[in-house]
C-alpha cells in the first residue's frame, strides 16, 4: 500500500508518503511570512499554502521515487486548524483523490500527533497514555489500539505552547517564544521566582494563571526599570515560567498513570521538543518503572509524516471518506 499524506493546518505545507507502513519521504516548506506578525495571520497562511502545496507534493513523491498513478490512497488533515488553511489541503486531496479513482482518508490533526510515536521502530504497548501539548493543543489521552482513544484531561483554558508564545511576547522574545524561553531558561535559575502552579481536580490543566502572573510581575517594576531588569534577569525569569509549566504538565500525567496502572507514555506535538519537559517526564516515568516515547525532533512539529501514518492505520481498518467530506476547524478527538 502506497498511501500520501497531506497536512495544511496551519502555517507548515507537508507532504510525505508511507509505503506499507514505512516512511518513504516527508517534505515541509514552513512559512516565514507570519514572523513579522508576532503570530501566524490566518490569510497569509492560506495564500502560502495555495502557492507551495503542488511543489511540496512533487517534491515528496520526488523522493519516495514513486509517480502520482503508484498511489493507492490519500490521507488529509480535515481538523482542527484554521478553516482557510485546512481547505487548501482538503480541497488538493479530494482533487487528486477524483482524478486517480484511489481512496481518501480524513485525519483529525491530533490523532496524527497520537500516530507519529508509530513512525519509529521503537514503539509504545498498547494501552498507553499519551500527552499531545502543542500551541493550539494539550490533552492527556488513554490510546487503546491505533485510531481509538479516550480523553483523560486537556486545559480549560490556554494550551501550554500558547502560554509560551504569549509569555515570550510579553518578555520581548522573538515569535514563536517556546523554543527560545527553552533555549534561555538553559542559563538561568529556576528557583529566580515562583510562579503559581494551578492544581486542578482529576486530570485537567489551566494555563492562563501563570500567563497572567508574568504580566503582574512585570507590571508591578517601574516602567524606568523594566529594560534594565529583564535585561539582567530575562534568563531567570525563562527558567521560572517554563518550571511552573512543566510542573502543571507533569503532575497530572503522572496521575493518570499511577490511577490507570499504565507504563508507557507518549509525549508529541510542537512542545514535545522542550528540552525542560521531556527530561522531568522521562525522570517521572522511570520513577514508575515505565517507558517514555517521543517521535523523531522532525516528527514532533506539524508534519504530514504523522498524518500519512494516521491515515494507513484508518485505511488498515476499513474507514474511508467520500468527496462530501471538507474541513472542520473546531474538530475534536473522539
Amino acid at each position: 500500500m502506497t498511501l500520501l499524506g497531506i497536512e495544511t493546518s496551519c502555517d507548515d505545507t507537508a507532504a510525505a508518503v508511507i509505503i506499507d507502513g514505512r516512511l518513504a519521504s516527508s517534505v515541509v516548506s514552513t512559512q516565514l511570512e507570519h514572523a513579522d506578525w508576532g503570530g501566524v495571520v490566518p490569510e497569509l497562511a492560506s495564500r502560502a499554502h495555495e502557492r507551495a502545496i503542488v511543489p511540496v507534493v512533487q517534491k515528496a513523491l520526488r523522493e519516495a521515487a514513486i509517480e502520482r498513478s503508484d498511489l493507492d490512497a490519500i490521507a488529509v488533515t480535515v481538523g482542527p486548524g484554521l478553516i482557510g488553511s485546512l481547505l487548501v489541503g482538503v480541497s488538493f486531496a479530494k482533487a487528486t483523490s477524483l482524478a486517480l479513482g484511489i481512496p481518501l482518508v480524513a485525519v483529525n490533526h491530533l490523532d496524527g500527533h497520537l500516530a507519529s510515536l508509530f513512525l519509529s521502530d521503537l514503539q509504545p504497548a498498547f494501552p498507553h497514555l499519551n500527552l499531545i501539548v502543542s500551541g493550539g493543543h494539550t490533552q492527556i489521552m488513554r490510546v487503546i489500539a491505533p485510531g481509538q482513544s479516550e480523553l483523560l484531561g486537556k486545559t480549560r483554558d490556554d494550551a501550554a505552547g500558547e502560554a509560551f508564545d504569549k509569555v515570550g511576547k510579553l518578555l520581548g522574545l522573538p515569535y514563536p517564544g517556546g523554543p527560545e524561553i527553552d533555549r534561555r531558561a538553559r542559563l538561568g535559575n529556576s528557583a529566580f521566582h515562583a510562579f503559581p502552579r494551578t492544581r486542578l481536580k482529576g486530570y485537567d490543566m489551566s494555563f492562563s494563571g501563570i500567563k497572567t502572573s508574568v504580566l503582574y510581575h512585570l507590571n508591578a517594576i517601574e516602567t524606568s526599570e523594566r529594560e534594565a531588569y529583564l535585561h539582567r534577569h530575562i534568563n531567570d525569569l525563562c527558567a521560572s515560567f517554563q518550571e511552573a509549566v512543566v510542573d502543571m504538565l507533569v503532575a497530572p500525567v503522572k496521575k493518570a498513570m499511577k490511577d490507570h496502572g499504565i507504563k508507557d507514555l507518549g509525549l508529541v506535538g510542537g512542545v514535545s521538543a522542550n528540552s525542560r519537559l521531556r527530561g522531568k517526564l522521562e525522570s517521572m516515568v522511570l520513577s514508575l518503572q515505565g517507558r517514555l516515547f517521543v517521535p523523531p525532533m522532525a516528527y514532533c512539529m506539524d508534519n504530514a509524516a504523522m498524518i500519512a501514518m494516521a491515515g494507513y492505520h484508518q485505511l488498515r481498518a476499513g474507514r474511508k471518506a467520500d468527496l462530501t467530506v471538507t474541513a472542520n476547524p473546531s474538530l475534536v478527538l473522539a
